[in-house]
């Protein structure tokens, strides 16, 4: 694939997963395709290149997947982002709100340099609770927040323009409408 990979036709779409009225965004068939995956790497690394990101963040489970890739082409360390309980030593943790509750994600008190420039990533931006969250807690050890990038946006349902209001540029390489 080019700089003029359709990621849109490379994703998949399953209709009313998890529940009904919802259209899954897919990202594994993207994964999948060698072509579509090195392009939207490629994509997503390009505006950063020379930015001195020291760090990509990425987000469990498919930012991990993106976020190792993208740490390669930059020549950059990676900080996982994980659930509550999935990270060994001291960490610091933040909750943050879900559709039908609340969940917490934590980082390692270490991963980060105070000073350190770090890009954030992950697969999807919908609400931007999750990445919110993430932001807080790079912000909390110090990071300065070079850039969030994601492959997904849904801007319906507001959370670009979330990380936005709180200082945080945001590239996505495709937008789909709806939820």
């Amino acid at each position: 694939m080019s700089e003029t990979t359709d990621f849109a036709a490379a994703i998949r779409t399953i209709p009313d997963y998890p529940k009904p009225g919802i259209m899954f965004r897919d990202i594994t068939t993207l994964l999948a395709s060698p072509e579509a995956f090195r392009a939207a790497v490629d994509a997503m690394v390009a505006p950063y290149t020379d930015d001195g990101v020291a760090l990509v963040a990425g987000i469990e489970a498919r930012g991990f997947i993106l976020g190792g890739a993208m740490s390669h082409q930059l020549s950059a360390g990676f900080v996982p982002i994980r659930k509550k309980g999935k990270l060994p030593l001291e960490t610091i943790r933040v909750a943050y709100s879900l559709e039908y509750g609340v969940d917490e994600m934590e980082v390692h008190r270490d991963a980060v340099v105070p000073g350190s420039r770090v890009l954030l990533t992950d697969d999807l931006i919908a609400t931007g609770g999750t990445a919110e969250a993430a932001v807080k807690l790079l912000r909390e050890l110090g990071a300065e927040i070079v850039g969030a990038c994601f492959v997904i946006d849904l801007p319906e349902l507001g959370g670009r323009r979330r990380l936005e209001e709180m200082g945080v540029s945001v590239k996505t390489l495709v937008t789909f409408d709806g939820h």
